[in-house]
C-alpha cells in the first residue's frame, strides 16, 4: 500500500518523470534525501515499473490507431496466442477479455493499407479464428497516467 506522501510523489512523477529530485522534496516540504528513498521504495517495489517518454506518433509516421478484437479457437485461460500478439510491434496493449472476444489489442500503423496487411499477418497466427477493428478517428484523450486520488478516510 502507498501512503499519502507516496501518493504526493507518484503525481508529481506522474505528470513529469523527469522532474528533480530537489523539486519534488521544496514542493511536498520533505528533506531531498528523504524523497530519493521513497522513491527507490517505490521503484523496488514495483510501483513504479519503468520510466519512458511518450513520442507523437504521427512524427514517426504511425498516424493510424485501430483497436482489434481477436477472436481465438484455444482454451479458456490458455494465453498463447495473447502472448504471441503481445510480441508484435505493431500492438501497443494486449488484453485479455471477457464475451465473445478472447483479445483486445491497440495497434498503431500508418495507414488503413499498413492494417490490412497487420490483420493478414495475424490472421496467419495458429488459434486465431478472426479479427474485428475499429479504426480511431480522433484521439479526444489517451494517457498511461494511473489517477491517484487521496484515498478514502476511514469513518470508524
Amino acid at each position: 500500500m502507498i501512503d499519502a506522501i507516496d501518493r504526493k510523489i507518484l503525481n508529481i512523477l506522474r505528470n513529469n518523470a523527469r522532474v528533480p529530485n530537489a523539486e519534488i522534496a521544496r514542493t511536498i516540504g520533505m528533506a531531498p534525501s528523504a524523497v530519493l528513498e521513497r522513491i527507490r521504495k517505490l521503484e523496488r517495489r514495483g510501483v513504479i515499473e519503468r520510466y519512458e517518454a511518450r513520442i507523437d506518433p504521427k512524427a514517426t509516421g504511425l498516424g493510424l490507431t485501430a483497436y482489434t478484437f481477436v477472436h481465438v479457437e484455444e482454451g479458456v485461460g490458455t494465453l498463447d496466442t495473447g502472448q504471441k500478439l503481445a510480441a508484435l510491434p505493431e500492438v501497443l496493449e494486449t488484453h485479455y477479455t471477457a464475451g465473445q472476444a478472447a483479445y483486445l489489442i491497440k495497434v498503431r500503423v500508418a495507414d488503413t493499407e499498413a492494417l490490412a496487411e497487420f490483420l493478414q499477418r495475424i490472421g496467419k497466427i495458429p488459434g486465431v479464428r478472426d479479427t474485428n477493428s475499429t479504426i480511431v478517428l480522433r484521439t479526444i484523450k489517451e494517457t498511461a497516467s494511473i489517477p491517484l486520488s487521496a484515498p478514502p478516510e476511514d469513518n470508524d
